[in-house]
């Protein structure tokens, strides 16, 4: 198997050592974020930097807390969402978490995007008892809730999804040969693992794997994977490269059966670039509905979203799935503070967060529910194979439970 590497700057999660030495000004009173009045939320989103068009997920978030307050708030509690930006920078990312913490008495951290910057501040929001709910990454590393008891992801993990192509690739293109364009972090490496995991003896038909960085040029990556004599393209990167990567790919007229990981399957953000159709017949995994599908036209849940987002969100794209992303995350957290009642204590904020029982989020896909438990730390287990029809996508196949049967670490 061919594998180039193109290194750069490796991140030291070391960062987090940074926030153990402050004081916590938060803790002068208990669970200071929770006021008679207002409930103080803390998020850090990459507004700026390679990784912004993800930062529609805090502005989707911002936009439907809005709304919440505007009907009354959470239990007579109006929500102040206090959202930062890191542009993708780990060291900016804890310096942030910590003001959050320490300056504006958040009560919780919620939907804050990445793998790096969570990492580096989870110990630090652990060791303080604040929750660090429904982080906006799917890597496993949020679901340890013996080891970090304060932190949980929300959507299902990239090693889970990477197997998932893997048994698709197994079922309809057994005889092809795989080329992989991969993110050179956490995120593409979980997800090339379950990639090459659920090939299993199977794997050396990945002729040639390239990782990158996530700002750079990929024209010459994508000739040399299309030189491998590859017919099946994995793109496992941000929207950006992979928007350039089936252009190049078009240019070339190289036509492989193209898998976008869900991350990246944004029309907005990577099919628009792309040329839409060039990337007519992408797959890709979903869990939640497309509001571009005619499919849900008369959903009630999708009619309501188009509501927000002309009255709470009207410079948003309708055709960017980290809107959609964004508010139904932040769904789910209304859920749990609703469930919380009267007691808003960090406590009871994570106990019912860890006691959804087939919640059934308006803007998931029907048969994908929510559930967790106090060794469950996963809300999401389940995705759909989708496929880009030039307008929307399109669901193929059946629900397909994506958690592991066991996985190191769990407990």
């Amino acid at each position: 198997m061919q594998t180039i590497k193109q290194t750069g700057l490796s991140i030291s999660f070391l960062l987090a050592a940074l926030l153990t030495s402050t004081p916590l000004s938060a803790q002068q009173a208990a669970d200071a974020g929770a006021a008679d009045s207002d409930i103080r939320i803390g998020n850090i989103m990459p507004y700026t930097g390679p990784l912004a068009g993800f930062a529609t997920i805090g502005k989707a978030e911002a936009a439907y807390f809005n709304m919440v307050n505007e009907r009354g708030g959470i239990n007579g509690h109006k929500i102040k969402f206090i959202s930062r930006d890191d542009s993708s920078n780990v060291k900016e990312a804890v310096e942030q978490t910590s003001d959050l913490v320490e300056k504006e008495n958040v009560l919780l951290m919620f939907g804050s995007f990445g793998t790096p910057g969570n990492l580096a501040t989870r110990k630090y929001l652990n060791d303080k008892k604040i929750p660090q709910l429904f982080v906006a990454s799917a890597d496993e590393e949020w679901a340890h809730p013996k080891k970090f008891p304060w932190t949980m992801g929300w959507q299902p993990t990239f090693r889970a999804e990477g197997r998932i192509y893997a048994n698709y690739i197994q079922a309809s293109y057994s005889d092809r040969k795989i080329a992989v364009l991969w993110q050179n972090d956490q995120f593409g490496r979980d997800l090339f693992r379950g990639l090459q995991e659920g090939l299993g003896v199977t794997a050396d038909r990945i002729v040639a794997d390239i990782a990158i960085e996530a700002d750079m040029s990929i024209d010459a990556q994508v000739d040399i994977l299309k030189n491998s004599g590859a017919e099946v393209l994995v793109l496992n990167c941000a929207p950006p490269i992979s928007a350039r990567a089936i252009r190049r790919a078009a240019e070339l007229d190289w036509h492989p059966v193209l898998v976008l990981v869900n991350a990246a399957a944004s029309i907005a953000n990577a099919l628009r670039p792309a040329g839409l159709q060039n990337a007519v017949g992408v797959i890709s995994t979903s869990f939640l509905k497309d509001a571009g599908d005619t499919t849900w036209k008369e959903d009630p849940a999708i009619k309501a979203w188009l509501a927000f987002m002309d009255k709470y969100y009207p410079d948003g794209d309708r055709e960017d799935a980290y809107a959609l992303f964004g508010y139904a995350a932040a769904e789910t957290l209304l859920q749990v503070l609703t469930q919380c009642g009267n007691d808003l204590s960090r406590e009871n904020i994570m106990r019912q967060a860890a006691s959804l029982k087939n919640y059934q989020n308006p803007i998931a896909l029907p048969g994908i529910a929510i559930n967790t438990g106090p060794t469950d730390f996963r809300p999401i287990e389940q995705m759909r194979l989708v496929q880009f029809d030039g307008n929307a996508w399109q669901p193929i196949g059946d629900v397909i439970e994506s958690a592991f049967t066991s996985l190191p670490g769990d407990n």
